[in-house]
């Protein structure tokens, strides 16, 4: 037994511990012929830095491979970083324009280059960071989405779907990031409100008949104006339909189609469609028969305008930049006299989330993936129950996403990333391969030139679970730990990483990456605002560990994860679970000054004591429930457990009722039964415990004496029905529900903690007056009370506490002001019910839950709940009173 300093030193015990786990191996220990369980990372950016979100994540993860790992199971976590292809090129452009370099000075051999010397000096940021957290990931295995073996699986994937015409170039719309000159991820684009214009413009019948009138957000993009729309049934213009209108500026002569994407109700019923330029424009022009090689582009990669096909774009508007077009466009209508009117409006805009500028849809050719036929497997692998979503209600976006899945783009205008294995003759013919070499046998050696682009990183992501573990070479280690037991993942990702890891799996390993998906919720401030750098309200969670520790940030996010919703971060509540490592702490130093150390066998010991009876049975209990808390994915439930089992049931109650048995002498049978027994309680929440704090555990199961190996490979306890004691948990429970009573009365009542009081009972029954008997000097010690009779109690004021058939009454008199006190709960309950009835009004009035901030609704509803059971309270007091 190591005595355990008096102060609990977080930091020291963390920096002690890790290193020492990763360097004997502990995080992989060999079980060959155990049943596996595996989990996948979801690889961190390479560039990233750990949040609040990755610290909630890893922390879930982390909970159930240590809890896996106790076990006794075959635990794997796999352990990576993602290249994260626009990320890294920009973080390196950077660095390279501090130094007056560009990258089409270095070119693209020596840039991607550079890449790598960045990522090998300071590309391990985010790994470091997890280690702080605890994370106990297979380090000695770590990937890389770039690394060679990855790499190749990529390669293999891409041809093979090519092969099967799963894949396939094509000329589309798609998200154009024109700072950083790529296509970009639905999730790479982020909707802001922002103040904008609506301009009604007068677009002239060819016949000089009339006008029509459309309306744009966008009126420079009427340089590749194709057509104007108007709902099939919209009497305004059936007559119109088929005829056609010149466009001002250009000229261009274009048809009036009918389309139900016009809203009658919406503006003048008529819209402009432009469908190299906008999503919903691209469909209407494909129905109204333009193929999309025929729609016209107006914009080039930097979004300045461009001659279109017909060359009808006047020459002093090309080359100006999308937005000062439109300025001078403006000038032009008014000019013309066709600018109706302009309307101020907030407009919802893409941005890239990069780069900062407004993202442009814009007609190019690239390579997509044919996901609606991957999508089919993926969608009955869910509907079959071969995958589960926890919280099932994540299955709903699941479906929605898949069953309108749109083709894939996976090509990206990047240097960094793995660059599309296609080379292309100067006809313009394409071969797909794996090699060069196997590219010009497939053109018949003629000279090639290989694409530019990169792959989307989504699409090497989606490999993640078996990229990870070999494939395509079949190992062991694929056999073994493919499908993955659980994935931990954000809602936010579905349709960008989980949706894309279903579709590949089942298409090249024949079976669903993982058998459960487990989505939590975001991590807010403790208003319930989402965290964001613009509203100053982030948190650093190494910030957290410095201060608190690891272990009371992982404590805390795992405490309040409850399934289905978000986390209101308050530092309170860690600084709260930080007291109870310190509680924990202490009650081992006590156990260790009363000759308490490590338990000698995993089965409880043998008790006769009811006490010793009754904490065995409690941690019997525990254990069972923990169990199923575990299984169902409740970490909110199962860390809440554990912390009511150790601070009330162990530090509280157990280590307080046994100091008689462990005073005086402390040498006979009883006093070593019981510290047989606490050591042994002790260790099963050590255990328990350690999924959750892994370092204060490991620090304690070694301090409290000599163990064959480390805490991370113990054996989980295993819950033994024989050991619940079925006279003394009753009795015990009994022993602490009437101090709790006392105690709780004395309290309320402003009882001066000194003060020893007489305790009258009357209507108990033999079997209560046998316990009062038994536990008089536990009663008298706890509760502060002086004597304990069945003798009426004098007359006068008095406290009554009823606890099942019997009443323990309280005399008062002399002891407090007792119409003082009266006075002081009547005032109390007056103003707690008045706070109730004003709040219920505020709740009551629909303009105030339509207006107000959902947190502040939310907060006044915790408070409506808050101030009702405090009257109940208060008033339960003052009855006491008599």
């Amino acid at each position: 037994m190591t005595e355990l300093p008096k102060t609990f030193d977080p930091g020291a015990i963390e920096a002690r511990w890790y290193p020492h786990w990763e360097e004997k191996g502990l995080f992989r220990p060999e079980r060959p012929d155990a049943e596996p369980f595996t989990i996948v990372i979801p690889p961190p950016n390479v560039t990233g830095s750990l949040h609040i979100g990755h610290a909630l994540d890893n922390t879930l993860q982390d909970i159930l491979i240590r809890h896996a790992r106790l076990q006794g199971r075959d635990a794997l976590w796999v352990v990576g970083t993602d290249h994260a292809g626009i990320a890294t090129q920009m973080v390196v452009e950077r660095n390279l324009d501090a130094e007056g370099v560009k990258r089409a000075d270095l070119g693209r051999e020596a840039f991607v280059e550079k890449v790598w010397q960045w990522k090998a000096e300071s590309g391990g940021q985010i790994t470091r960071q997890l280690r702080r957290l605890g994370a106990s990931c297979d380090w000695a295995n770590e990937r890389f989405t770039m690394d060679e073996g990855f790499s190749a699986a990529v390669v293999k994937v891409f041809v093979q779907l090519y092969r099967e015409g799963l894949l396939y170039r094509d000329k589309r719309l798609v998200n154009w990031d024109p700072k950083l000159g790529t296509a970009i991820s639905d999730l790479e684009v982020e909707t802001r409100e922002v103040q904008g214009k609506f301009w009604h413009i007068k677009y002239p019948l060819e016949d000089g008949s009339g006008v029509i009138h459309v309306a744009t957000t966008r009126p420079e993009t009427m340089l590749a104006d194709m057509a104007v729309a108007v709902h099939p049934e919209d009497g305004r213009y059936k007559v119109l339909i088929g005829k056609k209108v010149k466009l001002p500026i250009t000229g261009r002569l274009v048809p009036i189609v009918a389309d139900e994407h016009a809203d009658p109700e919406l503006g003048s019923g008529a819209v402009k469609i432009t469908p190299g330029h906008d999503f919903n424009d691209f469909e209407v022009g494909k129905r109204a028969g333009f193929k999309p090689a025929d729609m016209l582009n107006m914009l080039d990669a930097g979004g300045r305008v461009t001659q279109t096909a017909d060359g009808l774009i006047p020459a002093d508007l090309i080359g100006l930049g999308r937005f000062e077009a439109r300025r001078v466009i403006e000038a032009m209508l008014e000019e013309q006299g066709l600018l109706e009117k302009v309307e101020d409006r907030v407009i919802q805009t893409p941005y890239g989330d990069r780069s900062g500028v407004v993202i442009e849809p814009w007609l190019t050719d690239q390579w997509y993936v044919d996901a609606d036929t991957l999508a089919k497997p993926a969608i009955e692998a869910v509907r079959s129950g071969a995958t589960k979503f926890v919280p099932q209600t994540w299955e709903k976006t699941y479906f929605n996403w898949m069953e309108n899945i749109q083709p894939w783009c996976v090509s990206r205008q990047l240097w960094w990333g793995h660059r599309i294995p296609a080379w292309y003759d100067d006809a313009g013919n394409v071969y797909v391969a794996e090699t060069e070499a196997e590219a010009q046998r497939q053109a018949g050696n003629v000279p090639l030139r290989r694409d530019e682009d990169v792959l989307d990183t989504w699409f090497s992501s989606a490999l993640w679970p078996f990229g990870t573990l070999g494939w395509p070479a079949n190992n062991e280690r694929l056999d073994r730990h493919y499908p993955g037991s659980v994935l931990v993942t954000g809602f936010d990702i579905i349709f960008f990483w989980v949706a894309r890891m279903m579709m590949q799996g089942l298409h090249f390993m024949e079976e669903a990456p993982f058998h459960t998906v487990y989505c939590h919720g975001l991590v807010r401030d403790k208003n319930g605002q989402k965290m964001s750098k613009s509203k100053g309200n982030t948190v650093d969670p190494l910030g957290l560990i410095d201060t608190y520790g690891a272990d009371a940030l992982r404590f805390t996010l795992a405490a309040m994860e409850s399934q289905g919703r978000d986390i209101k971060l308050d530092e309170k509540r860690i600084e709260g679970y930080r007291n109870f490592a310190t509680k924990l702490w202490n009650a081992a130093r006590f156990c260790q000054a009363n000759g308490i150390g490590a338990s000698k066998a995993i089965d409880p010991p043998s008790a006769t004591l009811p006490v010793n009876r009754w904490i065995i049975g409690e941690t019997v209990k525990t254990v069972q429930e923990l169990d199923l808390a575990m299984a169902d994915y409740r970490f909110d439930e199962s860390a809440n457990r554990i912390y009511h089992f150790t601070w009330d049931r162990f530090c509280d109650w157990y280590l307080e009722l046994i100091k008689p048995v462990l005073g005086a002498d402390g040498d006979g049978a009883e006093a070593e039964e019981t510290r047989a027994v606490a050591g042994w309680v002790l260790d099963q929440i050590l255990v328990m415990l350690h999924p959750f704090m892994p370092f204060i555990t490991e620090e304690l199961w070694h301090a409290m004496g000599a163990r064959s190996n480390e805490l991370i490979l113990a054996h989980w306890p295993m819950p033994d029905a024989r050991a619940l004691d079925p006279e003394a948990g009753p009795e015990v429970d009994w022993l602490i529900r009437l101090v709790s009573g006392i105690r709780g009365t004395r309290s309320e009542l402003n009882v001066p903690p000194g003060a020893k009081l007489a305790l009258h009972v009357r209507d108990a029954d033999a079997r209560t007056l046998e316990r009062l008997q038994r536990n008089e000097a536990a009663i008298k010690r706890l509760a502060r009370i002086e004597t304990i009779s069945t003798d009426s109690a004098p007359a006068g004021g008095a406290a009554q506490i009823i606890v099942d058939e019997a009443t323990y009454v309280l005399p008062l008199e002399g002891v407090i002001d007792l119409g003082a006190e009266r006075a002081r709960l009547g005032k109390a309950i007056e103003a707690a019910e008045k706070d109730i009835a004003s709040t219920e009004k505020k709740l009551a009035n629909p303009a105030f839950v339509e207006r107000a901030k959902p947190e502040v609704v939310e907060e006044n509803r915790e408070r409506l709940i808050t101030l009702t059971a405090d009257v109940e309270r208060l008033k339960a007091a003052r009855s006491r009173l008599g």
